[in-house]
């Protein structure tokens, strides 16, 4: 098998990556709620100059290492300024973990499967949904993931290389536990259970373990320890101790034993999200099912097992579940999924089975409709407006669905998959780069910015919030920014009421303008704004008030 590298192919990847992967960049505001809590984090340590102690606001941010806010200053460093908070750049290090994953991909594909499976398991890989909703957000997931595919490579070189009975380079074994290092400074032990995992049933279904000599753990592992060791004495310093207690034992723990944040969901999540997750890829995932089962026992296809079942097994088992948990899996499916594309077909398929991938198929279906239609239907219901992009979109997604049903239909393996792409990138561009951005009525922390901006009695004006207390108000007006309550936002113009400014709900309005009252303050209505808060699912009609003494 010819594994040398062919840069074309890899070029290719890197322009297809950045077709899938860049719309949107700029044009999102910052998302609630994660995303927005990193960027805050991340600009905060501009602000203190404290680059060890992670925290949002006042609040210590002890969930996970400091990686990523690293990661995002640097970004945010080299292409923008602090004081901009310009979301995009905080961004780029997810748009870069995705593009690498993809080629990443593509060369675990090329040493398990040859160099063409390689490259169709990177577009799979590249147009999946979950993928491109990581990509553009500013948090850990897409980098973690290229932290991963990293040391799986060096995984799946060492171990192919010992079944050849050849003799791994030690380049691989340092790849291997730097890349463990560099997963365990972005999200603590998650690397480690995907990696561990697969080590773990690669040496049961082997019946041996001598071939983990060649990872060489007598110096790997002290090499793993120099990378993350100097942050976590920092933070155990810095924190007394409190950073593990939470990290581990409110974070990582209560998310085993409790659904945290209302994200609980049964055994058999992942499994169900499957179809959208991996969408356009799922369509091929279930074509290829049969010849995963068929060839369970090559090692090529043993190693991608291996790979994704102890990680999924164990994140259906944990309660808290949210659908980006088993991205890390998600290229070792894509592999098989281009490896059973591209097998001669010389296999009989069972009826039961065939069945099987019909009926999935007309799910599939559904699922892609469904993403074609719901931004055009949800901007007639919430703006009373048709959005014409918006609905030119689901007419050209419905018919290369169809396409791609009707090329798989006639044995046009690969053709379907360009189809299926084409639509992935007809979607994301639309979508990401102008429906979801022109849907005005769902970004409110954006619009409250521009009327503080167009309103504020002084430069350094602090806006105190309620009930409207989203992580994205906070990044785009300022780390001062209150969220607070109806007595706090009275409180905080009392205290300040040449320069204070309140956002207050339709709902808080009567008490609290009776506690101005009280204050022998009298308000001023400086701006309106009425739209849907995103994470809740409720309308609200805010308003946004100065004050002035009484007399």
């Amino acid at each position: 098998m010819n594994t040398r590298p062919r840069y074309l192919p890899y070029l290719l990847l890197l322009l297809l990556s950045l077709a899938l992967f860049l719309p949107g960049q700029a044009s999102l505001p910052p998302l609630d709620r994660d995303e927005s809590r990193y960027t805050q984090a991340t600009a905060q340590m501009f602000e203190t100059g404290n680059f060890v102690d992670i925290r949002f606001q006042d609040q210590a941010r002890y969930l996970q290492p400091a990686g990523i806010y690293w990661l995002q200053a640097a970004s945010v460093s080299l292409l923008s300024a602090p004081e901009d908070r310009d979301v995009w750049a905080y961004r780029v290090p997810s748009l870069i973990g995705a593009t690498v994953a993809v080629l990443l991909t593509a060369w675990i594909g090329n040493l398990l499967f040859g160099a063409p499976a390689g490259f169709l398991a990177a577009v799979l890989m590249a147009m999946s949904l979950i993928l491109g909703v990581e990509a553009r957000m500013a948090k850990i997931d897409a980098v973690l993931l290229a932290t991963v595919l990293a040391a799986q490579a060096a995984l799946a070189k060492i171990y192919l290389e010992d079944k050849a009975n050849q003799e791994p380079s030690p380049r691989w074994a340092a790849a291997f536990w730097l890349a463990l290092g560099a997963g365990v400074m972005l999200k603590g032990p998650i690397i480690l259970l995907v990696v561990c995992g697969t080590i773990l049933l690669l040496t049961i279904t082997e019946r041996r373990a001598d071939w983990l000599r060649r990872l060489r753990p007598a110096w790997g592992v002290p090499l793993l320890l120099l990378v993350v060791l100097p942050w976590f004495i920092a933070i155990a310093v810095t924190s007394k101790g409190a950073f593990f207690a939470t990290a581990i034992g409110h974070n990582l723990l209560g998310k085993v034993a409790t659904g945290q944040q209302s994200h609980g969901a049964p055994p058999g999540y992942y499994l169900a999200a499957f179809p959208l997750t991996f969408w356009p890829g799922s369509l091929f995932a279930a074509v290829a099912a049969p010849f995963v089962w068929a060839t369970r026992r090559d090692p090529a296809v043993r190693f991608c097992l291996c790979w994704i079942l102890p990680t999924w097994i164990v994140f259906e088992l944990i309660l808290t579940k949210l659908p980006h948990y088993v991205l890390p899996i998600y290229p070792a499916i894509a592999c098989l999924a281009a490896a059973g594309l591209l097998a001669p077909d010389e296999r009989h398929i069972a009826r039961s089975a065939a069945a099987l991938i019909r009926a999935f198929a007309a799910l599939w279906l559904v699922v892609g409709i469904a993403l074609a239609c719901w931004l055009p239907v949800a901007t007639w219901l919430i703006e009373a407006r048709v959005d014409l992009i918006g609905v030119l979109t689901a007419f050209a997604l419905v018919s290369l669905l169809i396409g791609t049903l009707l090329l798989l239909q006639y044995g046009k393996a690969i053709r379907a998959v360009a189809c299926a792409g084409a639509a992935a990138m007809v979607l994301f561009a639309s979508v990401y780069a102008y429906q979801l951005p022109h849907l005005q009525t769902i970004w409110l922390s954006p619009r409250i910015a521009e009327a503080v901006a167009r309103a504020r009695p002084c430069t350094g004006t602090i806006v105190a919030t309620v009930p409207y207390i989203e992580p994205s108000l906070v990044f785009v007006l300022g780390t001062g920014t209150e969220l607070t309550d109806t007595e706090g936002a009275a409180e905080h113009l009392r205290r300040d009421p040449a320069c204070g400014v309140a956002l207050v709900g339709a709902q808080e309005r009567s008490s609290f303008l009776s506690l101005l009252d009280a204050a022998h303050l009298v308000p001023r209505e400086l701006d309106h704004i009425r739209g849907i808060n995103y994470s809740t699912g409720k309308w609200l009609e805010l308003t946004l008030y100065a004050v002035s003494p009484s007399g």
